[in-house]
């Protein structure tokens, strides 16, 4: 059986590819990726790329199960390249599509679900088995900037159940080198949800709440392009809603234990 991971030079595929390879010979292992010749890893690499999809019939030959990783950019391009990528594994003969998704796709109050939600409803019509990873925020996109000033946010007083990269990584491992997962969906969030002035006070400093258009124009400021500045935004505004206040527990039972909480994670963003 081969299985192949799109995206494997990136934060999260290469993280996957690593704890894959942990669980799986490499010689099952194949990725894809838009440039291989900077691609330097032990497994058989592969040219896919998703707004090539001439490429993407080569990349899928063979492959048993396929993990795609969602792609970056606006909402109307990362569909039309998830449409590409869906097509091409299904012409390709592919029998099981693992899709990394976000928390609660098909309901969320989310900007960001509805591209989830399209790619999810475009694999289930495929009728390939296929398996949901709907991963919750990471707690680097919060601990990142630690160290720099106060935290600021236009979420309020709302928490947020994230989890680790390197934990929904390990997770979507998991899935790849064993049985059993076909046609679920795995909502995965840490162990428990914490606030904007939990994690100021754990960085040792203070939380700036703010109001959306001011938080637009300050990552906008900050050199973000406007999608991605009101992308942040709106799951800012709705942490503050409470739209990804929910713990539940899938992640640690994928995984085997106890998801890294947000204190360790803040403590290795400041050592």
């Amino acid at each position: 059986m081969t299985t192949l991971i799109t995206g494997a030079t990136g934060h999260l595929g290469s993280l996957i590819l690593k704890h894959t390879l942990d669980r799986l010979p490499a010689a099952d292992l194949a990725v894809s990726v838009r440039n291989p010749d900077k691609a330097d890893l032990p497994v058989e690499v592969r040219l896919g790329d998703f707004a090539r999809p001439e490429t993407l019939a080569t990349a899928f030959a063979g492959v048993d199960k396929l993990l795609l990783v969602s792609a970056d950019g606006p909402d109307e391009v990362r569909v039309e390249l998830h449409r590409n990528a869906v097509t091409a594994a299904v012409e390709a003969g592919v029998r099981h599509i693992v899709y990394t998704s976000v928390t609660d796709a098909d309901t969320s109050p989310l900007s960001l679900a509805k591209v989830h939600k399209a790619t999810e409803e475009m694999i289930r019509a495929t009728g390939v088995p296929f398996t949901f990873l709907r991963n919750g925020m990471y707690h680097e996109n919060y601990t990142g900037t630690l160290g720099h000033g106060p935290v600021v946010a236009a979420a309020g007083d709302g928490v947020i159940a994230s989890a680790s990269r390197d934990d929904l990584a390990l997770a979507a491992a998991v899935v790849l080198s064993t049985e059993g997962h076909e046609n679920a969906v795995y909502e995965l969030t840490g162990a428990r949800a914490w606030g904007f002035a939990e994690l100021a006070e754990l960085a040792g400093t203070t939380y700036q709440p703010v109001g959306k258009a001011e938080r637009v124009a300050a990552l906008e400021g900050f050199g973000l392009p406007p999608f991605l500045a009101e992308l942040i935004t709106d799951i800012e505004v709705n942490i503050g809603a409470g739209a990804l206040a929910e713990v539940r527990p899938d992640l640690e039972k994928l995984i085997g234990r106890t998801p890294t909480p947000i204190d360790d994670a803040v403590r290795a963003a400041l050592a």
